[in-house]
């Protein structure tokens, strides 16, 4: 199962997220790093976990559709690689982003506008570089765009899946830094046992070393941690087994 640390921006710095309660959020405090220079933050996390694979989520892009393209472009030049959630809502949306050097974009349900333009990104980039989130709120989809199922994430999921999406990233963002637990099994063992070839990856509420043992043994292929990396509740040697697995 791989390890995948989060970077939320907003205002250029790496901020703290909890429960989606974005005009909350505030610059991240953590045991790792002084400051919340996203430069910084990586650099600490690649020193102490050995992690150089990074989902991050540039809000300033999804809030108000200022890609931070300078940060990435950083990041990528340092040779760290990145998924990145860029808020775009249709497929032209992508090359201003691939072209910073990110190797993943994230397709987020709460921008995309419609599966259409899903199946223009998987037909023009490539279903391996072309990353669909199922994005929550409280278990609902969180979409205010138009064609996707409005109540059933499932449904949802198997819209992805059939337009060509093969990587999917399931998270309710309500439980996005409140260290209560990740809740998205459920759904994420439906989809695994209706699409077993999918890569299925999750996060949101990981309080420790034994939510990520459940997540590993109920198949997760990767796990998003933010909070639980900065405030020590997961350690550089908790991860061990998992590194020894992927060998």
């Amino acid at each position: 199962m791989r390890i995948i640390p989060v970077i939320d921006l907003l205002g250029s710095q790496v901020v703290r997220g909890v429960a989606g309660q974005r005009e909350q959020y505030r610059p991240l405090k953590s045991r790792l790093v002084d400051g919340s220079d996203p430069a910084e933050v990586a650099r600490a996390i690649h020193r102490d976990f050995g992690l150089s694979q990074f989902y991050l989520a540039d809000l300033d892009a999804i809030l108000d559709r200022r890609p931070n393209r300078p940060i990435l472009e950083s990041l990528c030049a340092n040779r760290f690689s990145l998924l990145v959630d860029a808020g775009i809502r249709r497929c032209e949306d992508a090359a201003p982003i691939f072209d910073s050097g990110v190797q993943q974009l994230v397709a987020g349900l709460e921008t995309l506008e419609s599966p259409t333009e899903l199946a223009r990104l998987v037909g023009k980039h490539g279903p391996e570089r072309i990353v669909f989130s199922l994005d929550l709120r409280h278990g609902k989809p969180l979409s205010n765009g138009t064609g996707w199922p409005a109540e059933n994430p499932f449904e949802v999921a198997s819209l992805a899946i059939s337009v060509g999406c093969a990587e999917l990233i399931v998270l309710d963002i309500a439980a996005v830094g409140t260290g209560g637990g990740v809740g998205t099994l459920g759904l994420c063992d439906s989809i695994r046992g209706a699409f077993p070839a999918v890569t299925l990856l999750t996060g949101g509420g990981v309080r420790g070393p034994e939510d990520l043992r459940t997540l590993d043994r109920a198949g997760i292929d990767g796990v998003l941690i933010a909070s639980a990396l900065h405030n020590g509740s997961i350690k550089p040697s908790d991860l061990d087994e998992f590194r020894k697995r992927a060998v």
